[in-house]
């Protein structure tokens, strides 16, 4: 009985073998390959290309458009202020309307910004010892300590933005921002323009 049972379950498991797979191999074919596979390699795989700030000798304004001025220069006090700062970097303005290397685009605005302020206020409880100034206090012996005390003012401050574009490609290839704190008067605010100016362009070219 036992022969019986064991011959059967093996001719079960050879016809299993025997039988149709009912899974069957199958793929999906490959994409069309992108069209500038045929002209070279894809470059935009690569690092980009290493700038050569040095070749770079003249300007203009992009567009011949001045810089965006606001109510604390005027287009005309930002165009000298940059064109100065940019002198000092070794740049000089293309003259008799010749192709500039770079194109420039700049402009200054006010923002807002908050400072805090702390100060030192001594104070103590009633007793003898001395105080800020080494004064002598009677009724009994007491500490001096200084309490903080933190103020928040609202400041205006300038901030001016320059970027640098190659004139060939036409790309960005150099972009800063600085900012200073203006002053009340019209000497003041010059020399806050003229120091966000010098800030935001000690950061060409880059190292």
């Amino acid at each position: 009985m036992k022969r019986r049972f064991a011959t059967l379950v093996l001719c079960l498991g050879v016809s299993a073998c025997q039988s149709s797979n009912p899974y069957v191999a199958s793929s999906n074919p490959l994409p069309p390959a992108p069209e500038q596979a045929a002209n070279g390699p894809d470059m935009s795989a690569y690092p980009a290309p290493t700038i050569d700030y040095g070749r770079y000798r003249n300007w203009t304004w992009v567009n011949g458009r001045l810089p965006g001025g606001s109510p604390f220069a005027s287009p005309e006090q930002v165009a000298d202020a940059v064109s100065d700062g940019l002198d000092q970097r070794g740049l000089r303005p293309a003259m008799n309307n010749q192709p500039a290397d770079l194109g420039v685009i700049a402009d200054a605005h006010l923002e807002t910004r908050l400072q805090q302020v702390r100060d030192d206020v001594y104070g103590g409880g009633v007793g003898v010892g001395y105080g800020r100034y080494g004064g002598y206090h009677s009724g009994g012996y007491g500490g001096y300590a200084t309490v903080p005390v933190v103020r928040t003012y609202q400041v205006q401050v300038l901030v001016v933005r320059i970027s640098l574009f190659d004139n060939q490609s036409h790309q960005p290839i150099w972009s800063a921002s600085a900012e200073a704190a203006g002053g009340g008067d019209e000497s003041g605010r010059a020399k806050a323009l003229r120091q966000a100016v010098s800030q935001a362009l000690t950061k060409y070219p880059p190292s």
